[in-house]
């Protein structure tokens, strides 16, 4: 008679552990959502003064309270009075690099419903969040609050991004580079700071567009700037030297990602490239942030995808343009730079 070995007690561990992180991200939320950290940026506050001011119920408060202090977030000071931490300090609305909103979006009722729902989108093989609110970019239009929170979400995931394109990539001989689908513009931003002589010319849909102008005219590029409301299933602005594709084509399935790379090929001149910026997968079962990511994008996109370097190769050779080389950044990004096909390619 044959016995099953028990499981190894890591494998144990680590399941627990991802159990666990559900229930502190939820206390996490809570305390983005509520403004805590705001409330206790002055000093510790009472939980039944923080309450109020959060208007919460105390006896509820005081329990999130306390799994934030095994958190690190905050901690007590004495009987029944916290402190924020400077673990917890992202999460104040008023500092650089503010994590408040981020978090407030991931936790946001469609996509917090598109995680908790993807065994149903993996049987049914299309989002489960797509079917309750329509595509994300039509929910997000709808919902002007939702919209909000989504580019600050954007913008501060694109941090580390930013800074490795701006510090690995050189824009030399870049003098117009086209951000397609950039919202509010915080790369485009970013490298216009980095190049005072290019110009940069924008591209998403008008409601985008709006929000997009006081962004640059504060990051004081405006001046350098041609902002065009528009699609780009249907046409990209002609011109550039450079076409930026940052963190666009993960949200599209195959078909879509090339109907945008055909269309910014149809715009580029002979020696332009296209520079696209996403986490690429490695080939390999190691740990990596792109793996977690493409978790995200199957709950909420129908065919978005993290890819490897292989299948963006796929998607550009399909579009007509060829990977010439590859620039890994900061934060799991690489740009995947191609160029036009040569005809013997």
């Amino acid at each position: 008679m044959t016995s099953r070995k028990a499981p190894m007690r890591h494998s144990d561990d680590l399941l627990w552990s991802a159990i666990a992180d559900l229930s502190r991200f939820a206390a996490l939320l809570t305390m983005a959502d509520l403004g805590v950290a705001d409330e206790l940026a002055h000093g510790p506050l009472g939980t039944a003064e923080l309450a109020e001011r959060c208007e919460a119920d105390p006896d509820a408060l005081r329990r999130v309270l306390r799994e934030l202090a095994a958190m690190g977030l905050v901690r007590r000071t004495g009987d029944d009075r916290y402190d924020l931490t400077g673990r917890g300090t992202p999460l104040r609305s008023d500092v650089p690099g503010s994590l408040r909103s981020s978090i407030q979006m991931l936790g946001e009722e469609s996509l917090w419903y598109a995680l908790g729902s993807l065994p149903a989108t993996v049987r049914a093989g299309s989002s489960a969040l797509t079917a309750r609110f329509g595509g994300l970019y039509d929910h997000l239009a709808a919902n002007p609050e939702t919209s909000r929170l989504f580019g600050e979400y954007m913008a501060t995931r694109a941090i580390p991004f930013i800074e490795g394109l701006v510090k690995r990539y050189d824009f030399t001989d870049v003098r117009t580079l086209v951000d397609v689908g950039g919202g509010r513009g915080h790369i485009l931003a970013a490298a216009l700071r980095a190049n005072p002589e290019m110009r940069g010319v924008l591209l998403d849909q008008a409601h985008v567009i709006e929000q997009a102008r006081p962004a640059l005219e504060a990051e004081g590029v405006i001046g350098r700037c041609e902002l065009v409301p528009g699609d780009f299933f249907r046409e990209v602005p002609a011109g550039g030297d450079a076409y930026l594709l940052g963190s666009v084509l993960h949200n599209w399935d195959d078909e879509d990602a090339v109907t945008i790379l055909r269309n910014v090929r149809r715009a580029m001149d002979p020696a332009g490239r296209v520079l696209v910026l996403e986490v690429v997968l490695p080939d390999d079962d190691a740990p990596h942030l792109g793996k977690d990511l493409d978790m995200r994008m199957l709950a909420v996109f129908d065919g978005g995808a993290e890819r490897s370097r292989a299948e963006y190769g796929a998607l550009l050779a399909r579009a007509g343009l060829a990977i010439s080389r590859v620039v890994p950044l900061d934060g799991s990004a690489s740009v995947v730079e191609a160029v036009i096909e040569s005809p013997a390619g």
